[in-house]
């Protein structure tokens, strides 16, 4: 197991990390994330695709044609195929590691993120409302963590989430509801004993207890007996 380092120039123009099913250990990277700035900003108005280059001959001539890059990335046994990857496309997948403590506030700061996968890491802790200002986020997984508290009701206007993964950590509370979060089941929440609601089969109990009588109550009753 070894610790997660980085260069200090940290790779601002850095958009997809993955370094999944490694061993690293310690925290999560929290200071460089606010440096890889290009998953900070949100530039909506490109539409370019990374692409590559073949080479080919022709009539004894050489000359290259572009072709757009493809990927295939897959949480929990669900693809998510991109026939195209935009040149804006972000993504960090830091599964299958050791990483420990609370997920920083800062994440909420990569605005530009489509993908975050922190699942089958040790963190604890409440999820931070921050992960509520990625817009843009498409796949959520925290899956297999110790993650305690409430679904943020915040993740529900995340309009573009198709993959949400909270399964088997900590969570208690009703499973919020609205917008994307109605398209999931019940594997997106598995494994949280104190979670209830809508897809899981076990209902919320809002029963209150009814307060013990008060001693005068208990008076008037005992009065009413003698009168009888």
């Amino acid at each position: 197991m070894v610790q997660l380092m980085f260069h200090n120039s940290m790779f601002p123009d850095l958009r997809i990390v993955d370094l999944s099913h490694n061993g690293f250990v310690g925290s999560l990277p929290t200071k460089y994330f606010n440096l890889w700035s290009a998953m900070v900003d949100v530039e909506k108005e490109n539409t370019k695709y990374w692409h590559a280059y073949g080479n080919y001959i022709l009539n004894g001539l050489i000359g290259a044609s572009p072709y757009p890059y493809s990927m295939t990335i897959t949480n929990k046994g669900v693809k998510m195929e991109y026939a195209k990857v935009l040149e804006i496309f972000s993504a960090i997948d830091l599964s299958y590691n050791k990483f420990d403590g609370e997920i920083p506030d800062v994440v909420g700061s990569l605005k530009g993120l489509q993908l975050l996968n922190l699942s089958d890491n040790i963190l604890v802790g409440p999820n931070p409302p921050a992960l509520g200002n990625l817009k843009n986020l498409e796949a959520l997984d925290l899956s297999q963590n110790k993650l305690v508290g409430s679904i943020l009701k915040q993740l529900t206007q995340l309009n573009f989430l198709e993959v949400f993964n909270v399964s088997y950590n900590h969570l208690t509370g009703l499973i919020p509801k609205g917008q994307q979060f109605d398209t999931f089941d019940n594997s997106s929440f598995d494994g949280n004993l104190g979670l209830c609601g809508l897809p899981l089969s076990r209902k919320c109990d809002n029963s209150k207890a009814s307060p013990p009588p008060s001693s005068n109550s208990k008076g008037n009753e005992d009065s009413g007996s003698l009168a009888e």
